[in-house]
């Protein structure tokens, strides 16, 4: 019963154009002018804060993505309004912006130490259950982001979530509601249903229908905005060859390498702590007199676990376990190293107490040899100067690059070759045209329409490319031969669609007047009985339960009420409404259950009447 809970151009344009300057001086004065040109790189503005066009492209560009994604491979990306796509993201970036300036106001904040445990913790960011930096990277790459803009993101989406949370957390719900709404969920439905199968196939679409739904919907059948881009591509790993290491950088390394190996030893202690119970004295008498029964030949184990203060070690005879240099107190290490295997330490006064320290067994480090390291050693010192050379040539591209009036001589000087790639769209396509980082500066308005080579952009910590448009395609009106089965083949189905609808109103016209029998056989087609029939109900069209439970209660079973709902194939049902039945009342467990979904709806409700009142509030222009 709680399924549904758990789911949710000369002349006159010349004149026109002068005629239009002169009234706007006429009315606003030369500032106005001005004012208009700055706002060339805005989309909007939020109560003074500005929404660049860049963030709209962004913005654009991921929701189409998105469509493409829900849509389908299939799905031809020229059917999209791109005017409807650009209006859609611009109000998402002025609910987000006015969000933001809320969730301020309110003095909600998000420290970074919280965003850095955020990151940590997030699964997709690991590997093997740790965070591993090159997953994170890779991740967010795939999003388009840089480390930086991921954080600023991530940030401004706890702080949304944040005044989300808190005007969600606000809202109640009675007993009455919380009665109320199991008895509808539980209700159950008795009703018949009689189906018509849509034919497409038999209905004919004239030539002259296909050119009138063409022209009367031209705007969707444009090819995609494109662009073809040239490119140069520079790959660290092209370095590697380029470098060398000698011998004797590489027996410098070996030796600072198994410099750091050192021993490691085994210790156990009896720790005598000095604090507020125990002065200095008192724990050092306590530690001498532990002394004199080991001098007797009494079981150190035996006695740590007796009377050493050290909780974490005491009840393992004192055991501490192998360790090398650096984890212990100066003063413990240093008598630690001085004792032979088995011996005992003197006193030893630390910051924690006194110990008496023994040395159960020494481990001595495993050392290998030069030529088991030397191909490592060897990629290492490499790799130090491939990230050297590699920064020095990303500048010494983009610096040419900004320089030059094409990617020839770029190329030329660094021995680098210009690729082409294949056509794209603001929606990406195959390799480095799939980077956001690439689609956003192959669109941008410095590299599409002023012509200028792009920033070095880096795709990944291997690889940074420059590119340039190559050309333009423009959106451009499909040929109707390109289109027209696709229209004759929707035009089909809303005919038959329209058959069956008129056929279904016929029928119910009948049924409601009496000249039709309620349960007879309709041409051919029988009438399937459905009783106690739940919301959740399985092996039912979602569509057609929803329509049955739309339905109003008959008055009575000998007077049910009718109904039709087009499925998505296109077929039509014919509904039988009989009976409406109580839902019986709900478990302890689901009125908690009913309780947590209502005051969540109940939140969301109170969320978007105070993201409306915000925006009722706002001083927004949108340029």
């Amino acid at each position: 019963m709680l399924q549904n809970i758990r789911d949710n151009s000369q002349g006159w344009i010349a004149k026109t154009i002068i005629g239009l300057i002169v009234v706007l001086m006429a009315l606003t004065g030369f500032e106005a002018i001005f004012q208009a040109a700055s706002h060339s790189q805005d989309a909007a503005k939020v109560n003074g804060q500005t929404i660049s066009q860049n963030e709209l492209s962004q913005a654009v560009d991921m929701q189409r993505r998105q469509l493409m994604q829900q849509l389908g491979k299939d799905f031809d990306p020229a059917m999209l309004d791109e005017k409807m796509l650009r209006e859609a993201a611009l109000k998402g970036l002025i609910d987000r912006k006015l969000l933001l300036q809320g969730a301020e106001d309110a003095k909600f904040a998000f420290s970074e130490a919280a965003l850095d445990q955020l990151i940590l913790q997030t699964p997709e960011f690991q590997v093997d259950g740790k965070f591993s930096a090159e997953r994170f990277d890779a991740v967010i790459r795939q999003m388009g982001y840089g480390r930086m803009q991921f954080r600023e993101m991530l940030a401004q989406e706890m702080l949304i979530g944040q005044l989300r949370t808190g005007l969600a957390g606000s809202s109640f719900v009675t007993d009455k509601q919380v009665d109320a709404f199991a008895r509808l969920e539980n209700q159950t439905r008795d009703f018949a249903s009689l189906t018509f199968k849509a034919n497409p196939a038999a209905v004919k679409v004239s030539d002259e229908e296909v050119k009138a739904h063409y022209d009367q919907h031209a705007k969707e059948f444009m090819t995609p905005d494109q662009v073809v881009i040239d490119y140069i591509e520079l790959k660290k790993a092209a370095f590697f060859d380029q470098v060398s290491v000698n011998e004797d950088e590489l027996k410098a390394l070996y030796e600072k390498e198994i410099a750091n190996l050192a021993e490691q030893r085994r210790a156990a202690h009896i720790l005598i702590e000095v604090n507020g119970k125990t002065d200095d004295a008192q724990a050092k008498a306590r530690i001498e007199e532990i002394q004199q029964r080991l001098s007797k030949g009494e079981d150190f184990a035996k006695l740590a676990k007796e009377f050493s203060q050290d909780p974490g070690s005491a009840a393992n005879g004192g055991d501490l376990g192998f360790a090398g240099p650096g984890v212990y107190d100066p003063a413990f290490e240093d008598a630690l190293y001085k004792l032979n295997k088995d011996q005992v330490s003197a006193p030893v006064r630390t910051e924690y107490g006194y110990h008496l320290i023994k040395l159960l067994g020494v481990e001595a480090p495993e050392v290998p040899t030069f030529a088991s390291l030397k191909d490592k050693l060897t990629h290492e010192l490499k790799t130090q100067q491939v990230e050297q050379k590699f920064v020095e040539v990303t500048k010494q591209l983009e610096d040419s690059a900004f320089e030059a009036s094409d990617l020839a001589q770029p190329a030329q000087e660094l021995g680098l070759k210009v690729q082409t790639s294949a056509p794209f769209g603001r929606e990406g396509g195959e390799g480095i045209t799939a980077n956001r980082s690439v689609i956003q500066a192959a669109f941008s308005e410095e590299v599409m329409d002023e012509g200028a080579n792009s920033t070095a952009l880096e795709l990944d910590p291997e690889t940074v490319v420059v590119l340039r448009v190559k050309e333009h395609r423009k959106p451009e009106q499909l040929a109707l031969e390109a289109v027209s089965k696709n229209i004759s083949e929707h035009l089909a189905k809303e005919k038959a669609t329209a058959e069956l609808k008129a056929k279904a109103d016929k029928l119910i016209a009948g049924l409601r007047d009496g000249s039709i029998a309620k349960g007879a056989d309709y041409e051919g087609q029988k009438w399937k009985v459905q009783e106690a029939v739940t919301r959740s109900q399985e092996g039912i069209d979602p569509a057609e339960l929803q329509a049955a439970f739309r339905m109003a209660k008959p008055e009575s079973k000998d007077k049910p009420v009718y109904g039709s709902v087009v499925l998505g194939d296109g077929s039509l049902v014919v509904l039988q409404l009989k009976g409406v039945n109580e839902g019986a009342a709900a478990s302890d467990e689901e009125k908690v259950q009913i309780r947590r979904y209502l005051a969540s709806r109940a939140g969301q409700q109170d969320f978007a009447a105070f993201r409306k009142q915000l925006e009722a509030s706002a001083d927004i222009t949108r340029y």
